[in-house]
């Protein structure tokens, strides 16, 4: 006959066989076992033995001492509150207590949900609820503001029944001795969680957890909405929100709201001007910390971002991600007026532009007005004479780094961008784009007078000057 394994309840000492019910001290969230049996008895060590569990019985006695102190606790507030409306120094009339304690409430399991430190409770004296601090004389109304003053007066050691295990070197301070170990790895740089893989380290082992899902391809947080899965559950939240339409991140200045918090301090950034992140080589500044990354590629030469069909390479994985389709041809986005096409959202709703003659981006000093973001800050540095783009074999200086990757192609002689049909190359992919429309024939640019069609606009704007208007180019002497 086969021997039942069996557990020792860690208050009586008492056997308890598998098959019988019983309740871990340590992780048990949801009655929370651990946080009512501290409170009333704080010297226990529930570290011995490593996951202690209490039986049936002692999980009840913990439950029934826990409501018995928090009706002790709230029959002494009523008795205060009593004294101090009626100016009775000695005596209490046994009625009123009676009418008072009839509208007690014990605090139940899910109002202590979000603090674990300090109990709270509620009177109700009137219509009013009225929720007080059991370590001062602090009471509200509102369970927020209790919230936060629990919050910020647990960092005090007389105001938490609790052990604070405090940071030597910040405020930092924690009622768990393992927190504060893996905060003080910040302050001494040490990383002890190295992955097996890459050069990836990190000083805290869930962080290494999350970075070893990039290695094997596990993301085990599903969407239950559609195929959508991720490697953290803070990214399936965020994803949820598409979902549910919520938006809890909000701007108190204008009606912008969003599902990450990222975006609203980003989008804060705006209304005040601030650009924190700055290049320490030119003069530009962004709000946000990727774009510098990005800009500092146009510095250091740096393309990350390679194509495994040919020998291309990019400073962002979005520019990549429009190259790879000139291999596929594929531009599933398309002008309802014209025959435009295009990979990409933003490049349709700037391109629509041109027949609406839309043209947001207005310049502050004079009547220059553009289509594109890009083209007014070009327009911009105009007023003030700056190029800071500079060659370094002559004096060619300009006012875009597009224009300076293109004179560079002088100098080396490159011709990055060749045809598939003929021997043809070019430094530039504009003039590859013209020159492929002579093998494909065709000619996007026409005439809204006649029949003309140009396989570019300078010659539509050549056949205007010289056919409809009467002007006919001056050659060139």
């Amino acid at each position: 006959m086969e021997q039942k394994s069996t557990r020792t309840c860690r208050i009586c000492l008492v056997e308890i066989v598998e098959t019988e019910q019983y309740y871990f001290l340590n992780n048990d969230n949801k009655l929370m076992l651990q946080f009512k049996l501290l409170d009333f008895l704080p010297q226990i060590d529930l570290n011995i033995p490593p996951n202690p569990i209490a039986c049936n019985g002692c999980m009840s006695a913990i439950e029934e001492i826990y409501k018995f102190k928090q009706l002790c606790l709230q029959t002494e507030l009523i008795m205060r509150n009593l004294r101090q409306q009626r100016e009775i120094k000695e005596e209490v009339h046994v009625n009123n207590f009676e009418v008072e304690l009839s509208n007690l409430q014990i605090i139940s399991d899910d109002s202590l949900e979000i603090n674990t430190d300090v109990p709270v409770c509620i009177e109700e004296p009137s219509k009013t609820e009225l929720y007080h601090c059991y370590n001062c004389d602090f009471n509200t109304n509102k369970k927020t503001i209790l919230l936060r003053h629990l919050i910020r007066k647990n960092v005090n050691e007389q105001h938490t029944s609790k052990k604070l295990f405090k940071c030597s070197l910040c405020n930092y301070c924690s009622i768990k001795s393992g927190n504060l170990k893996v905060h003080m790895l910040q302050h001494s740089g040490e990383k002890p969680f190295k992955c097996s893989i890459c050069d990836y380290c990190s000083s805290h082992g869930g962080s290494l957890k999350k970075h070893m899902r990039t290695h094997t391809g596990e993301k085990p947080f599903k969407c239950s909405t559609c195929d959508y899965c991720s490697v953290t559950m803070s990214h399936l939240k965020t994803h949820m929100r598409k979902h549910t339409g919520e938006k809890p991140f909000k701007c108190n200045i204008c009606n912008y709201c969003s599902i990450q918090s990222g975006n609203l301090k980003i989008h804060m950034l705006q209304h005040s001007g601030e650009k924190p992140f700055k290049c320490n080589i030119c003069n530009y500044c962004s709000i946000q910390s990727g774009n510098l990354k990005i800009h500092m590629r146009q510095h250091t030469g740096e393309k990350p971002f390679k194509c495994n069909i040919c020998d291309y390479c990019s400073t962002t994985k979005f520019s990549l991600k429009f190259h790879m389709h000139q291999h596929t041809d594929e531009k599933p986005l398309k002008c309802s007026t014209c025959d435009y096409a295009t990979i990409t959202k933003s490049a349709l709703k700037r391109h629509m532009r041109k027949h609406t003659g839309e043209k947001p981006f207005k310049c502050g000093i004079c009547n220059y007005c553009s289509i594109t973001k890009s083209s007014l800050k070009i327009h911009m540095i105009k007023h003030t004479d700056e190029k800071p783009f500079k060659c370094n074999i002559c004096d060619y200086c300009s006012i875009h780094v597009g224009s300076l990757q293109k004179h560079m192609r002088t100098h080396t002689g490159e011709k990055p961008f060749n045809c598939n049909i003929c021997d043809y190359c070019s430094t530039t992919m504009s003039n590859l784009k013209t020159h492929m429309r002579k093998h494909t024939g065709e000619k996007p640019f026409k005439c809204n007078i006649c029949d003309y069609c140009s396989t570019t606009m300078s010659s539509l704007k050549r056949h205007n000057m010289h056919k409809h208007t009467g002007k006919k180019q001056l050659k060139s002497i």
